[in-house]
């Protein structure tokens, strides 16, 4: 038990900065990588991460002030309050489920990949807080740590299922080879766009818009088209939106924070493309070490993926754009929805995150992409009210300070996603058949996946390969 309260502290106190270029370096000379390319390649991914974490800051500031703006100027009052991932991180690794989490997630990918069943290796340490955060859920409602940590462990394999099902997807449209996305706030959301993106594809007229961010420049020209400017420009309404009731009484400071904002959102859509090129630059050879690495041992053409954060994919422009879009209209949904109690603010940056893989099967259509996260986001407002009590009770259990102006508390990280939800039923109304029947569910996934890889990986925007 202490080596493993000393190794949440170490995951605490380093970070994903520092821990996944260890991982990467260690996996790279694993793979049989020179030592000095394995540990140039770890250094320049965590420069890369430090430059993705410096631009999201960016933009996390930015638009926690829109955010305060709308929620001010639209008098909303609610009962639960979102106060961000980083708490809800943080009251995840505070539990007893995450304690046990990141060796059970570990080893649950050891085996997987030891067995053929995933072609993922999840290198992305600090995000493993999402599967002890819908194992803790599990924990509580049903007062039972061993199917907390269960429940933990299938979550780990679902998403390695998620990782594998999107990644070819996501590597054609991202240019992102041998990499996967087994994030936990991000992949369920591709698998529940999935249906509402066959219905698109269904209604005339806007299966025939055409919207993605070649076809808008081609549109509206290189000025007016260029992400940066783009950025500008959603900037600037959004300013305009959220600092309007101000420019009565202080013209000149409104004006400003106007600006400030377009140029800050502009910054976000230039620097983040460039970041996640210097990470390009590092996972090159990893890649190509895992691919001679496979090519050695076996005839099949499957690859090692390297598991990453969905941090790296929120820099394409139809994800940036789509994000920052929604943040008006989640503001909106907050205000309309009928029985909805969350009130949005700390976690409307999240929301690039939340819908950029369904930028592949959407091949990048914004106005596709809005409407299917609008649908998303108002599922997501009564996940978030069925999962907000026993947030709050695991957070207080765990001795997270409730906000003064708090009934409950959420975030639109997990607290927006039906897996948790959906866990933590499993567990309260079926115990541990409930459990047994998303690994159940989960083992039969990759069974009929590795089947027919290549119609699965269609479904979720890959080109079909050639016969």
């Amino acid at each position: 038990m202490d080596f493993l309260t000393a190794l949440k502290s170490l995951v605490d106190t380093l970070g994903a900065t520092v821990l996944l270029p260890f991982f990467i370096f260690i996996f790279a000379l694993i793979l049989g990588a020179k030592p000095g390319k394995a540990f140039r390649a770890a250094v320049t991914i965590g420069v890369a991460f430090i430059g993705i974490n410096l631009v999201v800051g960016l933009m996390w500031g930015a638009l926690s002030g829109v955010s305060q703006a709308l929620v001010t100027n639209a008098g909303i009052q609610r009962d639960i309050v979102d106060v961000g991932w980083p708490a809800a991180a943080a009251v995840a690794f505070a539990t007893n489920v995450g304690l046990w989490v990141i060796p059970i997630a570990l080893i649950v990918n050891f085996i997987l990949l030891a067995f053929g069943v995933t072609r993922t290796l999840n290198v992305d340490i600090w995000n493993f807080w999402h599967y002890a955060f819908l194992g803790s859920l599990v924990a509580a409602v049903t007062d039972n740590l061993a199917m907390g940590l269960a429940a933990a462990a299938v979550g780990a394999a679902f998403m390695l299922f998620m990782g594998d099902w999107t990644a070819r997807g996501i590597q054609e449209f991202y240019e992102l080879p041998g990499v996967s996305i087994p994030h936990g706030m991000t992949a369920p959301m591709a698998l529940l766009a999935l249906p509402f993106n066959w219905l698109y594809d269904r209604i005339p007229g806007l299966n025939k818009i055409d919207a993605d961010p070649q076809a808008i420049e081609d549109k509206l020209g290189p000025t007016l088209g260029d992400p940066m400017i783009m950025g500008l420009i959603i900037g600037v309404i959004l300013g305009l939106v959220a600092y309007f009731g101000e420019f009565g009484t202080n013209f000149i400071g409104a004006l400003g924070k106007v600006v400030i904002l377009g140029v800050q959102l502009a910054a976000v859509m230039v620097l983040l493309p460039r970041m996640v090129r210097i990470l390009m630059e590092g996972l090159i050879p990893v890649s190509e070490a895992a691919r001679i690495f496979m090519s050695k041992r076996t005839t099949s053409q499957d690859e090692i993926y390297v598991g990453l954060d969905s941090a790296v994919l929120i820099g394409h422009p139809s994800a940036i754009s789509t994000g920052l879009l929604l943040v008006p209209i989640a503001i909106l949904l907050s205000i309309i929805l009928p029985g909805n109690k969350m009130l949005l603010f700390a976690d409307l940056a999240v929301l690039p995150f939340l819908c950029s893989q369904i930028a592949p099967m959407a091949k990048g259509n914004i106005v596709r992409m809005v409407t299917i996260g609008t649908i998303l986001l108002i599922i997501g407002f009564y996940v978030a009210n069925a999962l907000a009590p026993v947030i709050t009770k695991v957070a207080g259990e765990a001795g997270f300070a409730i906000p003064e102006n708090a009934t409950q508390i959420s975030s639109i990280a997990d607290g927006f996603v039906w897996t948790p939800l959906a866990f933590m039923w499993s567990g309260q109304f079926l115990g541990w058949i409930g459990i047994g029947l998303l690994a159940v569910i989960t083992g039969l996934l990759f069974f009929f996946y590795n089947k027919n890889q290549a119609a699965w990986d269609v479904m979720m925007g890959a080109a079909p390969k050639a016969e």
